[in-house]
């Protein structure tokens, strides 16, 4: 066996889809929405009777007094947070990580923290198992995060996945030298309370575009839902509904940037490749999102790594069941 599959595999012997499948004990789906039909069709392909008690968890929160009853039960029952991507896509079992353990390696090499490469370990361990021991493991505070970034320096801010401005807000009162900031949203409901709050900011020039972010200048089929999880490669059923939506490279629409944020559910890796001439000419720090694709844990990393080795690489999580708000850092090595 590898010595990296030896270091994740140190205290179980399979991933959580085979021991379920081998578990004589009745499986119980506590939630409700599209994560719990995620979990049934991942079960029908394991051919694992689901019928009536292990408890599964199908449903997402950082809400602390959800988490700490979520906790509750796990101390007391047999709870599993099985991992199933938020934009779809294959499944973080035993096969894909035999898969890209070479890949999961140099990713985990890049990290320049052990605290980043404790956290990959753990993230790979909850993926597996869907045991809330490893995910607890992960989390950090905001404040701590918060103080990888130079936030005294940056005066450009580009928003790629803006939402209705929440982050912006963020930053702004973070950012005390943010002159002006550019926002993509491609959810046109999104962009209008997005725009609302742009042409009332004051402390700051915002510039608000009804793009999505992409390698190239396009026209997307969107999925359009109004909330946080409106993508171009979200979760497609019977009821999803698509429009087109422009789609940009930010390069083509920037020229400078001092801070870079990364939130496109799951077309992460396609705006970055559209922003590489930003990141080669002004190095500015990033923050990405890495939990929507199960893929996106190596592949992020990889290609920052690719397109610039100035950067020191991070990896920290905000509390969430299950492991959404993970966020690679790419902070610019200072100049010795």
């Amino acid at each position: 066996m590898n010595n990296f599959k030896k270091h994740i595999f140190n205290t179980f012997s399979c991933d959580l889809w085979d021991y379920l499948k081998s578990s004589n004990k009745p499986i119980l789906i506590y939630g409700m929405g599209n994560g719990a039909d995620k979990i049934i069709r991942v079960l029908s392909d394991y051919g694992i009777e689901y019928n009536d008690f292990i408890i599964l968890l199908s449903f997402g929160t950082h809400l602390e007094d959800v988490m700490n009853k979520i906790y509750e039960l796990d101390e007391n029952y047999e709870l599993y947070s099985p991992d199933v991507p938020v934009c779809d896509g294959q499944i973080f079992n035993e096969s894909f990580f035999d898969k890209h353990i070479i890949e999961l390696q140099n990713a985990r090499n890049l990290f320049c923290d052990d605290k980043s490469k404790e956290i990959f370990d753990d993230i790979i361990r909850f993926k597996l198992t869907g045991r809330l021991e490893f995910l607890r493991s992960t989390e950090s505070n905001e404040e701590s995060c918060d103080k990888l970034l130079a936030l005294n320096s940056y005066n450009t801010y580009l928003d790629l996945g803006a939402y209705n401005g929440d982050t912006i807000r963020k930053f702004l009162n973070l950012c005390p030298n943010i002159k002006e900031i550019y926002a993509f949203e491609p959810d046109f409901r999104n962009f209008k309370k997005l725009l609302a709050y742009a042409q009332n900011e004051k402390r700051a020039k915002i510039n608000a575009f009804n793009y999505a972010s992409w390698n190239e200048d396009s026209i997307l089929n969107f999925s359009a839902s109004g909330n946080r999880n409106s993508s171009g490669a979200g979760t497609v059923s019977h009821q999803t509904k698509f429009i087109p939506v422009e789609a940009k490279r930010p390069d083509n629409i920037i020229s400078r940037i001092d801070f870079i944020k990364y939130d496109v559910e799951g077309a992460e890796y396609n705006a970055i490749l559209g922003s590489t001439g930003l990141i080669t000419s002004c190095s500015p720090d990033l923050l990405i999102s890495l939990y929507h694709k199960s893929e996106d844990l190596f592949e992020l990393p990889l290609l920052i790594n690719s397109i610039s080795a100035d950067y020191n690489l991070y990896l920290r999580r905000l509390p969430y069941i299950p492991a959404w708000d993970l966020n690679l850092y790419a902070i610019k090595k200072q100049a010795l």
